[in-house]
């Protein structure tokens, strides 16, 4: 069962958290007020923003909202039979495809080497001006509980950049973000030091899913090639373009199938049990504490999915 943020807080944090609460106790949490949300997903390789947030990248993008994909190193050694500048390249122009299926704004490959990624002061500063150059109202991040250092230390040069996108002389040549974002983790597996805990969960059936998995087969040297070498089921990928298609979209319904399975009474409490109980492939978020915190009301005008 999920429990919201506030019960899961100790209580000697509760007058903190309630004056926090009082802060961003706005309607809206949009930097401007034409009603356009601006969201900025961090992931720490090229694909990684693609598998846990393409459908609602793809949603957001049909109703008009701005979506910038971000990952924060290169994926030049992300394959086993080719590396450097070639892989990068390779990987940049699969990216690139995949949000052009999606249908957003930008997808940016940062040129940091693959496997070495550092949380240093640079990369802070680096991380806090995306963030304050596209002055986004949502900003999505792995959490830092992963096998992947790379993916460990995304999540902390996001986190170390949440209050300072607000602050004017943390990089006082990129305007700062007036009204804190709100930052929320990809869902993931990992158990320790606690799990996933979703606060709202986002059916992608139809359309939008649809385009997810041809953006998923678009990944080719990642999910055709590396991926699938690395895992030992590189003989189980179709040769003809159709059937690997078909296979890497089938891979990615079953893990997405998963999510919606395991946050079925999310589901339901979010859209209602007749609908809740049918849907098939989901995307699931948990709201971090290092930006604003909003009410459930205010989340759902974030992820504006639920009429």
């Amino acid at each position: 069962m999920h429990t919201s943020h506030l019960l899961k807080t100790p209580v000697r944090y509760l007058i903190l958290a309630s004056l926090t609460l009082c802060l961003f106790s706005t309607s809206a949490f949009g930097q401007d007020d034409d009603g356009v949300l601006r969201i900025i997903a961090f992931g720490a390789h090229p694909d990684d923003c693609e598998v846990r947030a393409s459908g609602v990248a793809a949603m957001w993008a049909k109703m008009g909202h701005k979506v910038k994909f971000v990952s924060v190193t290169n994926g030049d050694i992300g394959h086993y039979a080719m590396a450097g500048g070639p892989l990068a390249i390779t990987r940049t122009k699969e990216v690139e495809a995949c949000g052009e299926i999606l249908g957003i704004e930008e997808s940016v490959v940062l040129d940091n080497h693959d496997g070495e990624l550092m949380p240093t002061l640079e990369n802070r500063k680096k991380i806090a001006r995306l963030i304050r150059d596209w002055q986004a109202d949502i900003v999505l991040t792995p959490r830092p509980n992963d096998y992947h250092p790379d993916h460990r230390y995304t999540a902390i040069l996001v986190q170390d950049a949440a209050f300072m996108v607000t602050v004017p002389y943390f990089t006082p040549d990129t305007p700062r973000i007036e009204k804190n974002p709100v930052f929320l983790y990809y869902y993931d597996r990992f158990q320790k030091p606690y799990p996933f805990d979703p606060d709202i969960a986002v059916s992608i059936d139809g359309e939008a899913g649809a385009q997810k998995y041809e953006c998923m087969a678009a990944l080719r040297s990642q999910f055709s090639d590396w991926n699938a070498w690395h895992a030992g089921y590189l003989d189980q990928v179709p040769k003809d373009e159709e059937g690997r298609k078909a296979f890497i979209a089938e891979m990615f319904q079953r893990r997405d199938a998963a999510v919606a399975d395991k946050y079925r009474d999310l589901l339901i409490s979010l859209y209602g049990e007749e609908r809740g109980r049918v849907i098939k492939h989901a995307e699931a978020f948990e709201v971090s504490e290092y930006g604003s915190q909003p009410s459930m009301e205010q989340l759902k005008k974030l992820f504006p999915f639920f009429e």
